[in-house]
């Protein structure tokens, strides 16, 4: 469980609320039918029943998905079936259920998810023994209801700001070795062909230590931003650029045939060749390639690649291989 959390914030609290929900309305099923109230404690049982399958959907499923809405309604529910069995005794777990529903779904289907907790006094009459109750009770749950709302955005503006931070390689601004990894797991398991990026590119700047040891530091990165923006002008938009760490960059593209992966190998690197200089002149890389042969584990196809760059680095430098041709 701890280990979903750090994965996906979101669908963790899912599969925390989704047992909690179902247990809720358990005992409150076995509470009505203490009490003599069968009809509740059936509908109560079926809610209960319902929370518990959808619960266990979520832990089956990679992601928790549509299932949070499900158990939100059901939260709806069983709010709206206590008070109408309870009375004013149970108003209070509006304002909780109101919350919940914010870690349950988006912000805005949470705020629909709501609104019939809050319109709990005009949905259901002679539920209230004042106007005054009801007065208060309709102004806590709009305050619950937009406070909560204020803090759902932020909490879901901080996470999409901490996933990019997780996500980007600070200097160039591209998807880093996290994202590269996701990225040829995703390609590895994409059943249409025509829809996979097939060609494998890894290239490394050429004599990179020299440039930080003659120029310093500063100069090596500035290397490595304008590489970064020579990939990213130079590649196609159905083609993904990525920085694998140091001097190696990755390109991601699709490929109708070995020959073509040879040529938009050779294309980037003359491109690189005639625009990327730095204090001491021009600078280079060395390319190795590989396009996709069946393997099963993304580390395998690239290791082909990388077993290229090798020979090309070994063959001179400001040179390219072809897995596929050795």
């Amino acid at each position: 469980m701890i280990v979903q959390f750090r994965r996906d914030f979101r669908a963790g609290t899912h599969r925390v609320l989704a047992p909690m929900t179902a247990i809720s309305l358990l005992l409150y099923a076995a509470a009505l039918a203490w009490a003599g109230e069968l009809l509740g404690a059936g509908l109560a049982t079926l809610l209960g029943v319902l929370a518990a399958f959808r619960g266990w959907r979520m832990r089956r499923a990679a992601r928790a998905g549509q299932q949070g809405l499900w158990i939100a309604a059901i939260n709806v529910a069983g709010c709206l079936l206590a008070c109408s069995f309870s009375g004013d005794t149970a108003l209070p777990w509006l304002f909780p259920a109101i919350m919940v529903n914010y870690f349950l779904c988006e912000p805005r289907r949470a705020v629909l998810m709501n609104v019939p907790l809050v319109l709990v006094p005009l949905l259901l009459p002679g539920l209230l023994t004042s106007v005054g109750q009801g007065v208060s009770v309709i102004a806590v749950s709009l305050l619950t209801l937009v406070l909560g709302l204020a803090f759902s955005m932020r909490i879901q503006d901080d996470r999409v700001h901490l996933e990019e931070l997780a996500s980007l390689d600070a200097l160039t601004g591209l998807p880093n070795r996290r994202m590269l990894e996701r990225a040829l797991t995703r390609q590895i398991e994409e059943r249409r062909e025509h829809e996979r990026l097939n060609g494998l590119i890894i290239l490394d700047l050429d004599h990179f230590k020299d440039i930080n040891d003659l120029y310093g530091h500063a100069a090596g990165d500035a290397a490595l931003a304008d590489l970064a923006t020579i990939l990213r002008f130079e590649v196609r938009g159905e083609d993904e650029v990525f920085r694998f760490g140091g001097e190696e960059f990755v390109v991601l593209l699709r490929v109708e045939s070995l020959a073509e992966l040879e040529l938009a190998t050779e294309r980037l690197r003359k491109a690189i060749r005639g625009a990327l200089r730095g204090p001491g002149g021009k600078i280079t890389v060395s390319l190795g390639a590989a396009r996709h042969a069946g393997e099963t584990h993304w580390q395998d196809w690239f290791s082909r690649a990388d077993a290229a760059l090798y020979l090309a680095k070994n063959n001179g430098r400001d040179n390219y291989r072809i897995a596929d041709n050795l």
